[in-house]
């Protein structure tokens, strides 16, 4: 039997197979920052298509610290009927879901919010320093602070029925920032060495479960390398992997990159080793290698393709989970056919709109996905041949009019 038909448990949760949605952004809220019809619409379709389980994409938890437009914002119990709808979906189709919670730090466009904040004033390199902006540095009672809201909006997701949260640890988001030292100057007991580097993650993850059932899954997200000069050391990185997984994480995700060097969605897999090219997956060396420091359950994402190389990866013991994310955006159905021994119809390739600066950026590879997110909840069917030119002015200019209501509401505020 195929390993990614094979059911498999954490912490008494049962999984169906070994196949998990990673989590994609769906830009479908309102401008409130709320789920509604066509979230339950998108991730019903995913149901029906055989997943085991499915990561949602960045849900903030914080209103005043989006990533973009259309994101959802858990803060408070005010949607907890459509979360519970959301919920609900899984259940009855036998797909848990895991609420990714994130709070992007710098990683926002200039204009979407008042301010931007981070564990330093960094600002971004000239290339994205257009587009993003310096952000200010965050005081000791606002970190305490963002580490409850981490800790309320994952009490919210168990209320709702979700059967667990994914911490955003990786690509370049607050906490990835808190661990690389490219982002994090501080002198305080947040910054300096890995140890205090690494205290945001931990203090979140222990306010997450203090306030969490036994039953409930916390995974995390995290980076097996920058792919920066003068990022995070692979020592350093192990140490996190082996801190979280002592504290008690139920599931670690390996990826790798942030936006000024997007190695997660396949800018650098020109770059590695032929035999990593062979075996598909993008970070399964590394997988390999921490999976010798580890007890927790690892999933591995991006890159795979095949039924063969997927097998391989859960066969080796390298990873416990299969993750895949880019062509469940145009191939709803796919969990029922690679586990009926069919490849990936669809391997597309990195989305370029010709425009050289948004495609070095890699945000073309959030925003064509979300297109055929849309189109997936209203009951239509992806189009891989979607234009990214027309993808990406229509996001500009949905980008400068959630810009444009921002400056007003502050000024109403005011």
């Amino acid at each position: 039997m195929s390993h990614l038909a094979e059911a498999i448990s954490i912490r008494n949760t049962p999984f169906k197979n070994r196949i998990i949605k990673g989590a994609m952004s769906e830009a479908l809220a309102n401008d409130a920052g709320q789920p509604g019809q066509l979230h339950l619409g998108l991730y019903e379709a995913w149901a029906k298509g055989g997943l085991g389980c499915a990561i949602t994409g960045n849900v903030m938890v914080d209103f005043r610290a989006k990533n973009e437009p259309g994101v959802v914002v858990i803060e408070s119990e005010r949607d907890l009927v459509q979360l519970k709808q959301w919920a609900e979906i899984g259940k009855k189709h036998g797909m848990v879901q895991l609420i990714q919670l994130s709070h992007p730090g710098r990683q926002c466009p200039k204009g979407l919010n008042k301010e931007t904040v981070a564990p330093s004033a960094v600002p971004f390199s000239p290339m994205l320093a257009t587009t993003f902006g310096t952000p200010r540095e965050l005081l000791e009672e606002e970190i305490l602070d963002i580490i409850q809201r981490f800790a309320t909006s994952a009490q919210i997701c168990e209320k709702a029925g979700f059967e667990g949260v994914q911490l955003h640890g990786a690509h370049g988001y607050l906490i990835s920032q808190f661990l690389s030292p490219l982002t994090n100057k501080r002198q305080d007991q947040w910054g300096g060495s890995i140890e205090n580097r690494m205290r945001f993650l931990l203090e979140i993850y222990k306010a997450v479960r203090a306030v969490t059932s036994d039953k409930f899954i916390i995974s995390v997200k995290l980076n097996s390398a920058d792919f920066q000069r003068g990022g995070i050391t692979e020592d350093e990185v192990i140490a996190v992997f082996k801190a979280i997984d002592t504290a008690g994480i139920d599931l670690i995700e390996i990826s790798g990159g942030t936006y000024e060097a997007p190695a997660m969605a396949g800018a650098r897999a020109d770059k590695r080793k032929i035999s990593t090219i062979a075996r598909e997956a993008y970070f399964l060396d590394f997988a390999e290698q921490i999976r010798q420091q580890v007890k927790c359950h690892l999933m591995v994402t991006g890159g795979f393709r095949t039924v063969e190389g997927m097998n391989a990866a859960l066969d080796s013991g390298a990873c416990d989970f299969i993750g895949i994310a880019r062509p469940l955006a145009v191939e709803t159905d796919l969990t029922n056919r690679l586990i009926a021994g069919e490849d990936v119809r669809y391997a597309v390739d990195k989305i370029k709109t010709g425009i050289p600066m948004v495609d070095k950026m890699a945000i073309m590879e959030i925003i064509w996905y979300a297109a055929q997110f849309k189109e997936i909840a209203r009951g239509k069917r992806p189009n891989p041949k979607l234009s990214p030119l027309k993808v990406f002015f229509k996001y500009a200019k949905g980008n400068i009019t959630a810009m444009i209501k921002g400056r007003v509401n502050s000024r109403r505020s005011a």
